[in-house]
């Protein structure tokens, strides 16, 4: 049964997956080519001097893409549930409703938490090169609570997308849109290190929070 859940939620998100590490690596590459120039017209020194003087991180570009990465994900996973009547066929298979629906989300987790480690991996890759570790460390210690917005963006939007009612999709999207407005309130590079703990024992809550619209679902709150 696992295996074809698997199977299933891979075939649904493949070509998303694919097209998002295809754009995901193109805004890097972007970011990291701004830098490029700046070096080249500047000098490595210049970026060095801006980065210690000034609020920036050069890659403000990148602030909302895993959030609108993660919001994507959650949409084309859960959508076509609803849609075409797949979870009530799929919470009819003989298996543990609570275990699907945690192995339908962990699946979509680990896609994005591949294309995020891949994010880290160029901006790392390059940064390093030029510039000292703290200042890198710097950077991608402000990349950190985007990484973890994109999270939580997916997983309340499946919360939004499972839910059975109009009415509680409203509340939900309410609910959501003043969560994830708390992972960009500062654009102060550094700004959230104090939050870090945070804004992860936020993640790992809102985990359960599309269980939440499964037990309304089976107990027959429809429109």
């Amino acid at each position: 049964m696992k295996k074809a859940i698997f199977i299933k939620e891979w075939i649904k998100m493949r070509i998303f997956w694919l097209i998002a590490t295809v754009a995901g690596s193109g805004f890097i590459g972007y970011a990291l080519f701004q830098i490029y120039r700046i070096t080249q017209f500047k000098g490595v020194g210049h970026v060095w001097e801006i980065l210690l003087q000034k609020d920036t991180v050069f890659i403000d570009l990148l602030q909302y893409l895993p959030l609108f990465i993660g919001i994507l994900a959650g949409i084309v996973q859960f959508v076509p549930e609803m849609q075409m009547n797949r979870l009530k066929l799929t919470l009819h298979l003989p298996y543990s409703h609570l275990r699907m629906i945690l192995m339908m989300l962990c699946i979509g987790f680990m896609m994005l938490m591949s294309l995020f480690i891949l994010h880290y991996l160029l901006l790392g890759g390059y940064l390093y090169t030029i510039l000292a570790s703290e200042l890198v460390s710097r950077i991608l210690l402000t990349t950190l609570p985007w990484y973890m917005a994109g999270l939580v963006a997916y997983l309340l939007t499946a919360w939004l997308c499972l839910e059975p009612t109009w009415k509680g999709r409203v509340i939900n999207a309410i609910i959501t849109a003043a969560t994830l407005r708390l992972f960009f309130l500062s654009d102060i590079p550094e700004a959230y290190n104090p939050m870090i703990l945070i804004l992860l024992i936020l993640t790992v809550c809102v985990v359960g929070f599309p269980w939440l619209s499964v037990l309304r679902f089976t107990a027959g709150k429809q429109d």
